[in-house]
């Protein structure tokens, strides 16, 4: 990605990386950037600032103290439909709440793009989202369980960040400082 500044930080579920453009927040990953990214030259400014603000927020978000992102997001990266599943997702579901991917897929489709879509659709939205945690798949669970998630370690890391927002009660093992603790 040009122009994108790329920042890491250290949070109970590993390191995340944060990208931002002028527009806004274009990515988070799970681990290292890509190709260890340094700042884009000519980024500075905008794109420094919402990096910025992008960090404080997740470590607001971690530490317990934030649980509604407010931060611009460059949808630039996704397709039509991608944008429309995970901008509603964004505005539907909130901190300590799920979802079905079902239930995702009839708000999705009665929101303007026709009729439900297949969960399955959904679950591969999911999957590709650029944006996990600030935009947030860990919410959207299979109607039997969990489903699944590709972030970080996989399902440990979704049943993490559920119990961690209260959407799920806590296991006996479970660690405040992370899935791996």
């Amino acid at each position: 990605m040009t122009g994108h500044a790329w920042t890491t930080l250290d949070t109970p579920v590993g390191p995340l990386s944060v990208s931002c453009s002028r527009a806004g927040v274009s990515g988070v990953r799970f681990g290292k950037p890509p190709g260890q990214a340094p700042p884009a030259p000519g980024v500075p400014g905008a794109a420094e600032e919402l990096l910025s603000a992008a960090v404080g927020q997740l470590t607001g978000y971690f530490s317990g103290q934030l649980r509604r992102f407010d931060l611009p997001i460059d949808w630039s990266a996704t397709s039509r439909l991608q944008q429309h599943v995970l901008g509603v997702l964004f505005d539907w579901v909130g901190y300590g709440e799920t979802v079905s991917y079902g239930t995702l897929a009839q708000r999705a489709g009665s929101g303007g793009e026709g009729p439900s879509l297949p969960p399955r659709a959904i679950g591969q939205i999911m999957g590709s989202n650029p944006i996990p945690v600030i935009v947030p798949c860990h919410r959207v669970v299979a109607g039997n369980g969990l489903g699944g998630y590709s972030g970080g370690t996989g399902l440990e890391v979704k049943r993490w960040l559920l119990v961690f927002e209260g959407a799920l009660p806590p296991t006996l093992d479970w660690a405040p400082t992370g899935p791996e603790a």
